[in-house]
Parts: structure tokens; sequence; C-alpha cells
């Protein structure tokens, strides 16, 4: 027998054979099961955690959503789930070496509610050795040996690793208790030949470099050796290119007409300074600071002994070095007329190590 015709206004019948969706896979119970985690994980969090798997699974599995109201779902669904979570404990107290010393000498305050019963001994903390300033090598030692245990850390704001702990200098140090009742004690370093910065984790307080123009040679050395730059990483060269150094020790009196780091630029532990020279019979070139060893000083024969240290300015066989003329001249005048005939010419050494 044929089933009546709907009435009119009525929704169709489902198709034979089309399967009803679960209640559980419906978009109402896919927010219920997100709206209870918080419900659950408030009364116990292990239920909170199982209804929080359970609801990422409806949320993931055969879900018609789309994939950004998921993820919308299950971030929800998570920040729901941890704001019921009781607050994580808070670590064992770490105090500075300060704060530890002033806790030390505090103990047994007659004043202070935990103060012992009459009669017996207060337990006065043991006071924590200051092992700031020692080579880290040797500081994470004696740590040791005093039953802690140790921790190191660059103290810069650069945080690169440490290697070589006996090139390090502790500056910092933090001591506290692990969860297993171990005393810790964590040190901050830096290069042994670097300043400690003022607080754990800022920048290196470098120097700077001052202002050596029209200084002495010898004048900049100390100075400079009062920075922490080592004389072996101190270069002098001169201020003219066609000049050269004396022997060392010979040119004390020179003055400065450059340098580089330029002035305020930082002085490291790494840091090379070359100072640019002039002799006292002479002043700074025009240039010095931007153009570095280029200019040149008058040299009227052009055999590359400037005039003022040349003895025989106008003969261009003969100068300091060769005060009697060059091999195979004549000599004297008449030797510097044949040479300058012959096209002869005194390229001279212009580095003091010739």
């Amino acid at each position: 027998m044929p089933s009546p015709a709907p009435a009119p206004g009525s929704p169709p019948p489902p198709p034979a054979g089309t399967a009803r969706t679960p209640w559980w896979r419906t978009g109402w119970a896919r927010v219920g099961f997100v709206l209870a985690v918080p419900v659950l994980g408030a009364l116990n969090a292990i239920l909170g955690f199982l209804m929080l798997v359970l609801a990422l699974m409806l949320l993931w599995w055969g879900n018609v959503w789309r994939k950004r109201w998921k993820a919308t779902a299950t971030v929800a669904a998570v920040i729901l789930f941890g704001a019921i979570l009781p607050p994580a404990p808070r670590d064992r107290t770490s105090d500075t070496v300060a704060e530890a010393d002033e806790k030390a000498r505090n103990a047994g305050n007659p004043g202070d509610s935990s103060a012992p019963a009459p009669g017996t001994k207060p337990k006065v903390a043991p006071k924590i050795p200051d092992y700031r300033g020692m080579r880290l090598d040797e500081a994470r030692k004696k740590a040791r040996t005093n039953g802690f245990t140790v921790g190191d850390h660059n103290a810069s704001d650069q945080g690169d690793a440490i290697w070589m702990r006996s090139n390090w200098t502790v500056c910092f140090q933090r001591t506290g208790t692990s969860s297993s009742s171990t005393r810790t004690i964590d040190f901050g370093a830096v290069p042994t030949d670097a300043p400690c910065p003022e607080r754990d984790g800022e920048a290196i307080p470098w120097p700077p470099m001052p202002d050596l123009v029209g200084a002495t040679w010898k004048a900049a050395q100390k100075e400079l050796v009062a920075l922490g730059v080592r004389p072996d990483r101190t270069y002098a060269d001169t201020a003219y290119a066609n000049d050269q150094l004396p022997d060392e020790g010979e040119y004390d009196k020179w003055q400065v007409c450059t340098h580089d780091p330029a002035r305020k630029q930082p002085v490291t532990d790494t840091t090379w300074v070359t100072l640019w020279l002039s002799a006292p019979d002479n002043d700074c070139p025009a240039g010095a600071g931007r153009d570095n060893g280029s200019a040149e000083l008058p040299d009227r024969d052009d055999d590359g002994d400037p005039d003022y240290h040349d003895p025989f300015p106008g003969d261009r066989n003969r100068n300091s070095t060769f005060p009697d003329g060059l091999s195979g001249s004549s000599g004297g005048s008449s030797g510097s007329s044949s040479g300058s005939s012959g096209g002869g010419g005194w390229g001279g050494c212009r580095s003091r190590w010739c």
C-alpha cells in the first residue's frame, strides 16, 4: 500500500536507508564537550585532561567545520583547561650572596617567631663563600668541594658559550636549592680581561678610546696600558708616506697625529691600536685622520729622504743612509749631476726595519 503524501508545508521525510548523525558528533555536542573541559577540570585535573583529549578528537575527527573554526575551538579548549589548573609550585628560595649573608646574620633573632626554645642553640645558616673575582675553573672546584652543584653562564649580553674556564672570571653568583634539597650555585662570568657588567646579563662596559692626538708616543703608550691594551697590541706608523720611523726608543717624543680606533670607540680585550706619528720637527698633515699616511713631506732632490732629515737635500746621490754617495756614484755635486743625467735615483727604505 503506498504511503500517504506529506502535508503541505511539512519537511520531506529523510530518504530511506540514510543513517542519522549520532548526537555526540553534532555541532552542539562538540561545543558542549569543549565547555565541559573546565567543569571537570575544576573537580579533578585528570578528568579535565581526559575531557580535553576527547573534545579535541571530536573537533578534528569527522568534523565538517572549516579548519579555522576547528583551530579556534582547539585553542579555546586548551585555554579553558589551563585556566583551571592550580598554579605551579614556586622554586625554593634563590638568594644572592648578600641576601644569604643577611639571613645568616638574622638567624636566631629573639624577636623572630622562629626563634629556638630556651636552652637550645640557634640554627645559623652556613655562610656562603664569595667566589667573585676568582678564576671560573677555580671557583667551580672550590664550590663543589663546599657541597654545591655548580653551573655557569656568560654574564654579558652576548650570551656566548663559555670555553676554557681558566680564561674567565666570576662576576656574579646566585645560590639556591634544587628539588632534591641539593645546594646549587650558578656563576656569571666574563673573559678575564673584560670588566664586569653592572648587572648580570648587561653589556660589558668597555672603556672608550681617549683622544691621544698631540700626545707623544711614550705618553700615549702609558695611557693605553692603563686602559688594558697590551704594548704588543699597539703599532706605530708614520703620518707621512715618505717619512720613516727611527729605531725603537728613538721616536718616544714623536707626536700622535691620529689613531685607530677613533676617539670614544670601545677598547675591548681584542683591540689593536695604530698610532700615526710625526717627528717633532714637523706638524701633522692636514688630512690626518682622513688620509692616513698619504701626505708627503718636502723632498727637493726626490731621493726618498725628506728635507728635514736629509743632510744633503740638494744632492740626489747622497742622503742620511749613504752620506758618501750611492754605490757607483762619483760623489759630490759632480756625482749629483752625473747621477741625474744617468737617471739613477735613491728609493730609500721607508720602514724602520730596513
